[in-house]
């Protein structure tokens, strides 16, 4: 069968195509292949304005002209590259092969060697990933979780007022306000998302296995160390001082389970949220034509909530999993890193899908002021805490136990309350005090 969305294996490609093809440009072959180009092209024009003795004579008006190679790339370029590694069977020597077809015959043809200069595959690699990374979180990812930041902080400014009963193990709890639980998660996501930027676009930038073996013995007057730092500088990237043949991933494993973090946090509030509509907290808009159940015609199933729980779920086993492998390698390299990496834009693909849910989900939702309101008035047992609080103030004896004999498993009502505090042997100023509060104005700060 063709590959189509239809035919596709995985849902990111098939289903949910069409909300991640903005993730083509940063994780897919053709991606990868672009961002090896650019790699190259950078490494060599770095080279000219070092500068190598060989590479004095290079015309830098050239400079345009090779960055096309990977700023004007395209498919059938790409597929040029593929065919060539039928030949080659390494990936990273088709794209040095393609630089010098593209430039041959254009009068540079006795500077052609200097493509790929001194390097192995992982150097090229171990820049051109992490450097795609940055691209999608500062193009497509951060926007989007800065995005869905400022709407929750929406929420929590619009429904700064609104007083709700809390639960606390499924049970009634002293009264909050539901902006101020939804500007919890505001705060854990800002804190989060500043320490995932915090984390350093780490690279391999060495040669062989790290030590910059040939450079040094062609060129060893030159301080090729400081180049590479330079280099990788240049590029928006952090060069790894010690490495064997690969980068050692620590800070790519950072990064992973910063995002795992992300997706926990956004985790739970969408379990929160499925919650609130279940206890008809929330209604939710309907669509013309849509359908919330097969069998049921009057459901309008939280769909949006749930749909992101389960694109999270797929996206932190495979962020662990990056997390626990990347940074773990056989001596001075084994291959396995380099199978893992291709997955790299898999949870990334299935964390976009869960913040777009999530913002879906978020829009939709209609407040239900009126069973907010009958939740707290059915709950006055939470005045207990306030009262208690109070008659300790005033050294009244043994007030817990009295309010705990009163509450504890029995059905309290505002009524039995207000009772318990005219029986009481206090003031009257006091009891006025006590009797004001109510399961609405008992919110705290």
């Amino acid at each position: 069968m063709e590959l189509n969305t239809l035919t596709a294996i995985s849902p990111i490609d098939g289903r949910y195509r069409n909300k991640v093809t903005e993730l083509a440009a940063y994780f897919s072959e053709f991606a990868l292949i672009r961002y090896r180009i650019h790699i190259e092209i950078e490494y060599f024009i770095a080279l000219v304005e070092l500068p190598l003795p060989q590479l004095s004579g290079f015309d830098k008006a050239l400079y345009p002209k090779l960055r096309s190679l990977y700023l004007e790339f395209n498919e059938q370029h790409a597929l040029r590259v593929k065919e060539i590694e039928k030949t080659t069977n390494h990936d990273v020597k088709a794209v040095e092969y393609f630089i010098k077809e593209q430039l041959a015959g254009q009068g540079i043809d006795h500077f052609l060697e200097f493509v790929h200069f001194g390097l192995t595959s992982q150097d090229v690699n171990n820049t051109a990933i992490p450097l795609s990374l940055k691209d999608f979180n500062e193009k497509v990812l951060y926007p989007r979780l800065e995005n869905l930041i400022k709407q929750l902080d929406l929420l929590a400014s619009e429904w700064a007022d609104i007083s709700m009963l809390a639960r606390t193990h499924g049970q009634p709890a002293s009264p909050t306000r539901l902006g101020k639980e939804f500007k919890v998660f505001v705060e854990r996501l800002e804190k989060q998302l500043s320490m995932l930027k915090a984390v350093p676009y780490a690279c391999k930038f060495g040669g062989a296995t790290g030590n910059y073996n040939a450079h040094t013995v062609a060129y060893p007057a030159i301080n090729w160390i400081e180049f590479g730092n330079r280099f990788a500088a240049s590029q928006g990237l952090s060069r790894s001082q010690f490495t064997t043949q690969i980068e050692h991933y620590d800070m790519l494993a950072a990064y992973c389970d910063g995002m795992k973090r992300i997706n926990n946090i956004l985790l739970d509030l969408d379990r929160d949220c499925w919650s609130y509509i279940s206890m008809e907290y929330f209604k939710q808009c309907t669509k013309e034509g849509e359908v919330g159940s097969s069998a049921m015609p009057h459901k309008v199933n939280p769909i949006d909530f749930e749909n992101s729980e389960g694109n999270i779920g797929i996206a932190n086993a495979l962020f662990e999993h990056l997390a626990a492998k990347l940074p773990v390698s056989r001596l001075q390299r084994d291959l396995t890193d380099s199978t893992v990496l291709r997955n790299l834009g898999v949870p990334a693909a299935h964390t976009l899908i869960a913040v777009d849910s999530t913002l879906r989900g978020l829009g939709k939702l209609l407040l239900n002021k009126e069973a907010l309101e009958a939740d707290l008035n059915k709950n006055a047992a939470v005045l207990a805490e306030a009262i208690q609080t109070i008659l300790r103030r005033e050294a009244y004896p043994k007030p817990y136990e009295k309010l705990k004999e009163l509450t504890r498993g029995k059905e309290i009502t505002a009524d039995s309350i207000r009772e318990f505090i005219l029986s009481l042997d206090v003031s009257d100023a006091l009891k006025e005090e006590m009797l004001n509060i109510t399961p609405a104005n008992y919110t705290g700060m």
